[in-house]
């Protein structure tokens, strides 16, 4: 699926937010890649960083918001047909709006409500940024759009082409949403949290219909969700982040299956689990790390039960375990004790491993 060719690369990205309580130092250093064709999950609690990360790239962070350091490169093909290189952070909101977003970068938010316009039909809201964008005929666009709205799944397009947002259901808003996204064909689809407003039946088929519509436009996507068994059903890459940094990555068998950090470990083993023997729901212990101050080692020692001394002095560099995963723990340090992961972890893993064998 993947050509190998990196078209998206965050370079030690460094972001501030202004707030009345003081500076909140929201991210701290991420790094990025992503490759054309690829799905890459970046997973963690909310204010972990994840949608500031990618709103970064887009140019819809707030007014209070300061980028202190990094580099975000997009690469894409010209109208004639040559490579180019831009630092996406260095454009305007003007260059960004009319250049790169929506064409070049779309991005699906969670609430599909507060992304479609109530006043204005499905069917005009689809067409508005191929008008503007591709400065295709009306009828042209029109026809573009009963397409989309096919490819996504929607029954009784020309119908359902002259609704309001009002009158669809939560799954189809969202189908219409995915549909603008596409409308002017990008080259990557970033999906904040995009199916944590549905029930479950729903977002299984918003989460294919996503898979397909990747397969038949070789597009890259980016995934930002909290919830682990969506990354499991579509990654191939998964990041998973921590108080602005980002903590382990790894292919998603690495994560789901040897994973190093202890938050990771936490987040696998907060997940639901039917054969469980264990009456109680795990969850991590302590709160996410105030960002308002400026941690002091490894931000997630102090709700890390494996914690090192080391840890409250220090912050853990990326150790390489693979020529895929990385993790920033000193665990991994060459004079670390010997520290495994929870047995129970390690016994849900190894269900996991069964059960995934008998559809291979």
């Amino acid at each position: 699926m993947q050509d190998n060719q990196t078209i998206l690369q965050i370079k030690n990205l460094d972001i501030s937010f202004r707030t009345n309580a003081g500076v909140v130092h929201a991210i701290r250093g991420v790094n990025l890649d992503l490759q054309k064709g690829e799905t890459v999950a970046i997973v963690g609690e909310s204010g972990s960083g994840k949608s500031v990360t990618m709103k970064a790239a887009v140019g819809l962070l707030d007014s209070n918001a300061t980028v202190n350091s990094g580099e975000i490169l997009y690469t894409y093909e010209d109208r004639d047909g040559a490579q180019k290189t831009v630092n996406l952070l260095s454009l305007t909101k003007k260059q960004l709006r009319t250049e790169f977003n929506g064409q070049r970068l779309a991005m699906v938010f969670q609430d599909p409500m507060t992304s479609l316009d109530p006043t204005m039909t499905i069917g005009k809201q689809i067409m508005e940024g191929m008008l503007l964008h591709k400065k295709m005929s009306k009828e042209a666009a029109k026809a573009r759009a009963l397409e989309l709205l096919k490819l996504v799944g929607i029954t009784d397009a020309e119908n359902r082409f002259r609704n309001y947002p009002h009158q669809l259901s939560g799954g189809m808003r969202q189908r219409v949403v995915i549909a603008i996204a596409l409308s002017a064909e990008p080259d990557i689809l970033i999906c904040d949290e995009p199916t944590t407003a549905l029930d479950v039946t729903i977002q299984a088929k918003i989460l294919e219909l996503i898979k397909d519509i990747q397969k038949k436009m070789n597009l890259s996507v980016i995934y930002i969700t909290h919830d682990l068994g969506v990354v499991a059903k579509v990654a191939d890459y998964v990041n998973v982040m921590y108080a602005g940094k980002i903590v382990e990555v790894g292919n998603v068998e690495e994560i789901f299956y040897e994973p190093v950090h202890p938050y990771t470990w936490g987040l696998l083993s907060a997940m639901p689990d039917l054969d469980t023997n264990d009456d109680r729901l795990y969850s991590i212990p302590g709160s996410p790390h105030n960002l308002l101050h400026e941690p002091q080692g490894d931000a997630f020692a102090a709700r890390n039960p494996f914690a090192l001394k080391i840890d409250k002095k220090a912050e853990p560099p990326m150790f390489q375990i693979s020529r895929t995963h990385f993790a920033a723990t000193w665990l991994l340090h060459p004079d670390a004790p010997d520290i495994d992961m929870p047995r129970e972890l390690k016994e849900r893993i190894e269900r996991s491993r069964k059960e995934a064998a008998k559809y291979l």
